[in-house]
């Protein structure tokens, strides 16, 4: 499988999270990632105002310390990538066939 980009990791988290996966442990499963990456990436999502973090105190579920809502910013980001997606004519390549 090819490896993906760090625009499609970012759209994939932003895609988990806009379908209501609040959770980081559920929303790296839901993006395929492992934990360290997603951490990062959270946190460069929040600085960029796409995703807004919420803390324990300001919920009744106090299990997980923090849990993720998109913003309207983040829910045009998605808008943007998917209408790019349907532009471009994107193949994915799943298998290559070599002859030697």
């Amino acid at each position: 499988m090819p490896k993906r980009s760090l625009l499609e990791i970012y759209a994939n988290i932003l895609e988990a999270v806009s379908e209501g996966i609040s959770k980081p442990t559920r929303i790296m499963y839901g993006s395929n990632l492992s934990w360290i990456p997603l951490q990062k990436v959270l946190k460069s999502l929040v600085s960029e105002g796409l995703v807004m973090e919420i803390e324990a105190s300001e919920r009744k579920d106090k299990r997980t310390p923090k849990t993720y809502k998109i913003t309207q910013k983040g829910e045009n980001v998605i808008q943007y990538f998917r209408r790019a997606k349907d532009l471009l004519p994107i193949k994915e390549i799943t298998q290559r066939t070599y002859n030697y």
